[in-house]
């Protein structure tokens, strides 16, 4: 009885071990998830509040793309400082200082009375948010190890949360106080968020390299590469989509609120997309959730092109499903094929490719429409989502669990 005592003592230990790091974890997704809803919702506010500038600061269309352009640019050029920056910083600490100067930027802008201080205050709210992403990202794929592909799934998802929030309760909040008071109340909840993450969040788990490299030994290092080239054209099929979607649409018949509420329904499948193949993939494989998801994308690109109005509309929320889907399990991959120590680094190269193909992509595509017609620029999308077949292959063959590849 007593040898038996004597055995169950770690058992228990181990089990309680396990349990804490369970809820650990789940706290680092639950405020990595909150941070990611409050930064995009963010970088999706400017949306709402284009035309109040617009009247406010009498500026020119080309202007107000300015603004919008200068908030992405600085987010998406510092991503990979701010990742370098959390290898050497306890990274909640990183991410709760760029939240709060997000927060900052916001409440700039509130008080602000010009274009520069406008430019300005954008510039810094930017800056901030550029901590997220790469440092978030981390965080949960520390937490949960290898099984960290459906988590980052969520994490994804929470995102698509957050666009929808904030820009709806900022135009709420805008039928009932000026809009300078608004941002002051967003930049209050980026506060609050802040102070959470830096008093709730667990620290970030420190990665041991010697361990890392014996775990991935043999693994070939181009996979990630393999991995970003596949993010960047996934990108721009999708923005190159969302480009001609309205106007094909319209061309069907569409309303101008009958164009809105579609895109709201592609949003809608969208983030059940990001939700679902996150776990998907984390239970059948890379490679045949982006075969699915691009191939998915492709037969549903047809359908636009060829289907009348209503089918159409009823194919929406799949397409945003199948369109968005592959995302999470892209961004489910990079700790796989990174270095354990170097997730930072290699998330914020990964996000600022995939934000830079989404800033870049419209322009190619729009060029492609000028040439050839909205119909064939957009059918040119799916041509290039199946033209990450032969990659999801090779990027299959360079990870190191075949049963995740396949």
């Amino acid at each position: 009885m007593a040898g038996s005592r004597g055995f169950e003592r770690p058992r228990v230990a181990r089990s309680a071990r396990r349990n804490g790091q369970s809820v650990s974890a789940r706290h680092t997704l639950a405020l990595a998830g909150t941070a990611h809803a409050l930064h995009d919702g963010y970088t999706d506010l400017i949306y709402v509040l284009l035309p109040v500038w617009q009247t406010e600061f009498a500026l020119g269309y080309g202007m107000l793309a300015a603004l919008r352009g200068l908030y992405a640019g600085v987010m998406a050029l510092l991503q990979l400082p701010s990742g370098w920056l959390a290898e050497k910083i306890d990274g909640r600490i990183i991410l709760a200082a760029g939240t709060l100067l997000a927060a900052a930027g916001y409440a700039l802008a509130g008080v602000t009375g010009s274009l520069v201080g406008l430019s300005a205050a954008l510039a810094l709210s930017g800056a901030g948010s550029s901590t997220q992403h790469p440092i978030a990202s981390a965080a949960v794929s520390r937490a949960y190890g290898d099984s960290a592909r459906g988590p980052l799934g969520t994490y994804n998802f929470t995102g698509d949360l957050g666009k929808a929030a904030i820009p709806a309760l900022t135009s709420l909040l805008l039928t009932l106080m000026p809009w300078r008071g608004a941002l002051w109340l967003m930049a209050v909840l980026g506060a609050a968020v802040a102070a959470a993450i830096l008093l709730l969040m667990p620290p970030v788990v420190r990665a041991n390299p010697s361990r890392q490299v014996q775990k991935r030994a043999g693994r070939d290092r181009g996979g990630f590469w393999v991995l970003f080239a596949i993010g960047v054209l996934d990108t721009g099929v999708r923005m190159g989509l969302l480009t001609f979607l309205p106007f094909i649409l319209a061309e069907k018949g569409a309303s101008l609120p009958m164009v809105g509420i579609a895109l709201a329904m592609v949003f809608l499948g969208g983030a059940a997309g990001k939700f679902f193949c996150g776990w998907l993939g984390s239970r059948v494989g890379v490679l045949m959730t982006v075969l699915a998801t691009e191939g998915g994308t492709a037969a549903c690109i047809v359908g636009v092109l060829v289907l009348p109005l209503v089918p159409l509309f009823i194919l929406l929320p799949l397409l945003g499903l199948m369109l968005n889907g592959t995302s999470s399990v892209l961004y489910g991959t990079v700790p796989e094929l990174t270095p354990a120590d170097k997730a930072e680094r290699a998330f914020a190269l990964f996000y600022t490719g995939t934000i830079g193909s989404g800033a870049i992509s419209p322009i190619f595509y729009g060029v492609l429409g000028d040439w050839l017609g909205a119909y064939w620029a957009t059918a040119a999308t799916a041509v290039v989502a199946l033209s990450i077949y032969p990659l999801a292959f090779a990027l299959a063959s360079r990870l190191a669990d075949g049963r995740k590849a396949a």
